[in-house]
């Protein structure tokens, strides 16, 4: 622990010295009046690039294709933390890891230390909170913070309902249907069943649903319909946040998007297991019910059934973006309105021999970004550019120019709008991760892992991805150069 606070207590004077600069406007920001866009943002949980328009010719995501053919899609956007409410917690506070501490636990990023005030400060703490505070109308809608409908329930149901980030949100109106208030729709089956529930429901995968308003993301989808409708006639700017809750475990769609890929041949991750301190058993994913015999590792038509799995809720998801954002274009708030797609963290299908986020790995922190400005946004760029989800907070800034701008905190993020513009095709060197006593670094080509062994002792890993993203080698000791150059983007080396 000593280590990994002596890392951390060193990262908050680069990210704090990085962030003063890029917390100002960026020469290049549009000009023009204040609020001058609205935002809807919409989150996919446990997303990783796994969509046709990243490359994948085994997907089937038509809408998300559709919208990167009209916007900027990031093919290396990293998360700062590869866990549900650590990574959003970055998001909505603008706040590096190395400034807050929160580098693991879902819950403790609203809790203790890093809890978000219950009192109104001089100052924004989040980042809907600015806009509300500049006159937006905002609205959240599923899971956006780290509960499924941004109050504070336990998985059991306990909990007193508060807002998980105060002050934030005009409206919370994630509808239940039959799964009740709390995490009943996130961990939803067809038929009102949910894994918390108490009836020991566990599978793995549950394909027998035949609308897709029999499932949680389908009704998300259509309250966003409806409030995207009312906005549509206020005489003010909105901030819509969407959290789609699939592909998260368990994986769970309607037959249809299972039916769909009879036919595909999924592929296999390749072989190999990482010798690493931060491989894990996939404790998560194992302890569902499946449909195939566990073994360790899963046999190959096993692997294939659970990727298919995962296909066929990000296929789920990906119609439901489709709804909302031809409600969008029908309403005629296009013109006028930002979009961003965003993945709160990548996730491993078996690559390494890991079937989870929760790893200072490539699976595991790289995820989906896309942006949409109008008249502004690049429409097909694909860019190599890298990208940190913290960066998000001062691009909307940049683009919408709210009228009140005081953070409680420094945007340590950098603005993407030069990226957006064409102004420049780079605004950072190198992707910032973390995860518990370990910091990540990713540049073009490679990854380096600073952390702790298993026994204690200080750990450096050097991964080289210029030809494979799921590299098991550790190339540290035989590229000594190479790891000195990343330790540079690090405060100071151990």
């Amino acid at each position: 622990m000593r280590f990994a606070r002596h890392l951390l207590n060193c990262s908050v004077v680069l990210h704090c010295l990085v962030g003063l600069a890029a917390a100002a406007p960026a020469d290049n920001a549009p000009t023009g009046e204040s609020n001058r866009y609205n935002v809807l943002f919409i989150a996919i949980d446990d997303l990783r690039p796994e969509l046709g328009c990243y490359g994948v010719t085994a997907a089937q995501s038509p809408h998300l294709d559709r919208l990167a053919q009209s916007a900027v899609l990031f093919k290396r956007h990293y998360v700062q933390v590869a866990t549900c409410g650590a990574s959003r917690y970055a998001l909505l506070t603008g706040r590096s890891p190395s400034d807050s501490r929160v580098t693991r636990s879902n819950e403790a990023a609203y809790r203790g230390a890093s809890a978000l005030k219950r009192t109104k400060q001089p100052a924004a703490q989040s980042m809907p909170e600015l806009f509300r505070r500049s006159g937006y109308r905002t609205v959240c809608i599923g899971k956006i913070s780290h509960t499924p409908d941004g109050r504070v329930f336990r998985y059991n149901g306990a909990g007193d309902g508060r807002h998980e980030i105060p002050h934030a949100w005009d409206e919370l109106p994630t509808p239940f249907g039959p799964w009740k208030r709390g995490w009943g729709i996130f961990f939803a089956y067809a038929g009102g069943k949910h894994r918390e529930d108490g009836d020991g429901h566990k599978d793995l995968m549950d394909f027998t649903a035949e609308q897709d308003n029999d499932l949680p993301d389908g009704l998300l989808a259509t309250t966003a319909i409806d409030r995207l409708r009312a906005l549509k006639t206020a005489n003010t700017p909105f901030f819509m946040g969407l959290g789609f809750f699939k592909p998260h475990l368990p994986f769970v769609a309607p037959k249809q998007d299972w039916d769909a890929f009879e036919n595909v041949n999924i592929p296999l991750p390749p072989v190999g297991k990482i010798d690493s301190p931060y491989w894990h058993g996939s404790g998560e994913f194992y302890k569902y019910t499946t449909p195939y015999k566990k073994t360790r590792p899963l046999s190959p038509d096993a692997q294939r059934t659970a990727r298919r799995a995962y296909y066929a809720c990000v296929r789920y998801s990906d119609r439901q973006v489709g709804r909302v954002l031809k409600a969008l274009d029908d309403l005629e708030l296009s013109k006028n309105t930002i979009v961003v797609v965003w993945g709160d963290h990548g996730w491993h299908l078996g690559e390494q021999q890991i079937w989870a986020k929760h790893s200072p790995f490539e699976r595991a922190n790289r995820s989906v970004l896309m942006m949409r400005v109008p008249g502004m946004s690049r429409p097909g760029l694909k860019t190599a550019a890298l990208a940190e989800t913290i960066d998000l907070y001062p691009t909307l800034v940049d683009l919408c120019r709210p009228t009140f701008k005081k953070t409680q905190w420094p945007l340590t993020g950098k603005s993407l709008t030069p990226i957006l513009t064409g102004d420049a095709t780079q605004v950072r060197q190198a992707a910032i991760s973390y995860w518990g006593n370990a910091i990540s670094v990713r540049t073009d080509t490679h990854r380096l892992i600073v952390g702790k062994s298993r026994k204690g002792e200080p750990h450096t890993a050097l991964y080289d991805l210029s030809d494979n993203p799921d590299s098991l080698q550790n190339v540290a000791d035989a590229q000594p150069e190479t790891v000195g150059r990343l330790r540079r983007y690090l405060p100071t080396a151990p």
